[in-house]
């Protein structure tokens, strides 16, 4: 397979002519080729096999110190620094394409080059954007498969429409001080070299459809945002849906793929994304939303039957683990499966109870999401789904309430951009360390935060029929330690009640923050949470907000002439209110 578009062509023949690959491969995504590259990893160690009770199930273990993202080496190149604003690391252009240009020199050499054009999105969908990614990692071409829409048929719509974004990866050498991720979004291109790490590798997922995709939705009309889509069917048979955004290990994919309690299993899940939301305005005034992904890349530590059953069972089959343990039959393990014990950890080594997890804390699966029990087609539909509602949340040990409703759009904004939450291992560094985190966009926004944000403001300006905006937090807890809300399918409670307020019901009490549900609202059958335990959930700490909106204010002037002035004005509304 080649191209008919001279530049995609001139572009893998210029990749090549500095890369040295022995060979190039164009990958047209069919199930032969993916068996003939497992085949070649289950020979060279790059895979293992699990065994036969996880059929077409594989484990790969990456270098020790290539487990996570690694922000302080992801660039954004843009001209101006200050176009790339202080939420990211910044290099000039010329600059960042001399270093890596330097470390791709040669890089291939005694490996094939693949050039796996994919579609994110519906490959039939207006609401879609199409990408090329050339690498040298066989694990990046399987795991692309799964989780985009790659082949022929990608290729198909690249050659109609001309457009792509260039991706260029290679696991290079993987020393920690030849690694670096690169995006120059006025050029669309994305260089990745020394990791063979998710999304340093898997360059169609954060790299271009949270942080070149945000620069393109800037100037298109649209956002990309770090978010789940999840439809929810009540007892009379409607859905609606719901996008939020939480940080990584917040509960988006428990969320996601939430079970209804029993008292509430008259209710129904339908899982159109995990991950990435694109939400683009539609002619009727509303947000409509696509998953530009086909598959889930989650972490799997906690995922068990109780916390996440639909995820817990679709990984059994047809899944690649990354960085789990094993147990002596050769079984994948990691904390939270609840089954068996480990006798290997995820570096391959005995695990003894002394030297660590057994899995790593960020170790993943990546599957089809076909294979969802929550599966819904709507998740392929070009016209993508209405928007009711859009949540934010963050994982807070206090001052944050279960939950509270924005006043309207303007207010929505700053609740987003004041997502506050502790940090996980999903990110190289020190854990449990709360950051300011808006929309659960820091890691991923391709641009200043500043004109981001004012760019959600001209958004919702635009809508005639805007979504409700919301912000929850599941993680409250006593002075003890202990949580105080269950969380997993009791959640439900919790969105039932937004859906309520989307629709102008449900009972609410006015806050200076935002309006809560009252102690009767949220609908507790089946569930015994203690009467000083709602309260608490639902109590706003007026001297804690006070000094939450102070910090706040800060965090945003930091942003300087680029911080939108509705947002000082709807600060100060807020400020004012506290008092």
């Amino acid at each position: 397979m080649t191209t008919s578009n001279p530049a995609l062509r001139n572009w893998v023949d210029e990749v090549a002519r500095h890369t040295q690959p022995e060979r190039i491969h164009w990958c047209d995504g069919s199930e032969a080729e993916n068996q003939a590259l497992i085949s070649a990893m289950l020979t060279d160690g790059t895979l293992k096999t699990l065994n036969e009770r996880w059929p077409d199930c594989y484990l790969h273990r990456s270098d020790p110190n290539d487990v996570a993202r690694v922000e302080h080496v992801t660039f954004i190149c843009t001209d101006s620094e200050q176009d790339a604003g202080p939420n990211n690391n910044w290099m000039a252009p010329a600059e960042a394409h001399r270093l890596a240009d330097g470390l791709f020199e040669g890089c291939m050499q005694g490996r094939t080059l693949y050039v796996i054009p994919y579609c994110m999105g519906p490959v039939d969908s207006s609401y879609s954007r199409c990408g090329v990614e050339i690498t040298d990692s066989p694990y990046v071409v399987t795991n692309m498969r799964i989780m985009t829409r790659m082949g022929a048929a990608a290729l198909q719509r690249i050659e109609r429409e001309g457009s792509f974004v260039k991706g260029l990866h290679s696991i290079g050498d993987l020393d920690p001080d030849n690694r670096y991720i690169m995006h120059f979004p006025k050029e669309l291109t994305i260089k990745s070299i020394g990791s063979g790490y998710g999304g340093n590798a898997l360059l169609g997922k954060k790299c271009h459809a949270l942080r070149i995709a945000s620069y393109q939705a800037r100037s298109e009309g649209w956002l990309a945002e770090h978010m789940l889509i999840l439809g929810l069917q009540d007892p009379t048979g409607r859905t609606r849906y719901i996008a939020a955004a939480f940080p990584s290990q917040c509960g988006k994919t428990n969320l996601a793929m939430l079970v209804p309690p029993e008292s509430q299993n008259d209710w129904r899940i339908w899982t159109v994304g995990d991950d990435i939301a694109w939400l683009h305005p539609g002619d009727d005034g509303r947000l409509y939303a696509i998953n530009p992904e086909s598959g889930f890349f989650g972490v799997v530590p906690g995922t068990g039957r109780e916390t996440n059953k639909n995820a817990f069972d679709m990984i059994h089959r047809d899944t690649i683990f990354t960085n789990v343990g094993l147990t002596a039959d050769n079984e994948p393990w990691w904390e939270g499966r609840g089954e068996s014990e480990p006798a290997l950890d995820w570096r391959g080594q005995p695990f003894t109870g002394g030297n660590g997890d057994a899995a790593h804390p960020n170790s993943r699966f990546t599957v089809s999401a076909r294979q969802n029990a929550d599966y819904t087609p709507l998740m392929d539909d070009p016209r993508g789904v209405p928007i009711s509602a859009i949540i934010f949340g963050g994982r807070r040990r206090g001052l944050a309430p279960l939950v509270y409703q924005a006043r309207d759009w303007q207010h929505g904004v700053l609740v987003g951009a004041s997502v506050a939450s502790e940090t996980t291992a999903a990110a190289a560094g020190e854990t449990g360390i709360v950051r300011r985190d808006p929309m659960a966009m820091k890691p991923f926004c391709g641009y200043n935060f500043g004109d981001y944000w004012a760019h959600w403001l001209n958004i919702g300006a635009n809508l005639s029929n805007p979504p409700s905006m919301f912000h929850v937090n599941w993680f409250r807890r006593d002075d003890q330690g202990r949580f105080l809300w269950p969380g997993f399918g009791d959640n439900l409670r919790v969105l039932a009640w937004i859906i309520e307020r989307c629709e102008g019901g449900g009972r609410a009490k006015q806050t200076p923050i935002g309006e809560l549900p009252t102690l009767d609202a949220l609908d507790l059958n089946g569930l015994h949470v203690p009467d000083e335990d709602l309260e608490a959930l639902l109590h706003v700490d007026v001297q804690g907000w006070r000094e939450e909106l102070d910090a706040i204010g800060k965090y945003l002037e930091s942003y300087g002439d680029r911080l939108p002035q509705e947002l000082r004005v709807e600060h100060a509304r807020l400020t004012a209110a506290l008092r």
